[in-house]
């Protein structure tokens, strides 16, 4: 393997250990039927959590093409977590109140 293909497999494994060890916990959460936020800046290996912090129940999911996912229902005080793993916007929403929507762009 030559010097510089060394060099470069190096900075790349530099790269990706360093994006693990900078990732953040983000929270999103819903009270009033409605989340804390429209929109979220993230990097990719971030994880969000979604608390909530409302008398009802919700669903939070995305279909986006950078990101799908679904939380599944969960009600009052309870929490789930979802890691991002590419660079894109995901579209967030709740399958229970239609009105409840966000962003996260994931850098």
């Amino acid at each position: 393997m030559g010097a510089a293909l060394r060099v470069t497999v190096s900075l790349l494994a530099l790269y990706g250990l360093s994006s693990a060890i900078y990732a953040d916990s983000l929270l999103v959460t819903q009270k009033n039927k409605s989340f804390s936020t429209a929109s979220l800046k993230a990097k990719v290996g971030d994880t969000v959590e979604f608390k909530n912090e409302d008398t009802v129940y919700h669903n939070i999911y995305s279909l986006s093409d950078t990101q799908t996912f679904d939380l599944g229902s969960f009600g009052p005080a309870e929490q789930r977590k979802v890691k991002l793993d590419k660079p894109g916007k995901v579209d967030v929403e709740c399958a229970v109140h239609k009105d409840m929507k966000m962003t996260i762009e994931v850098k």
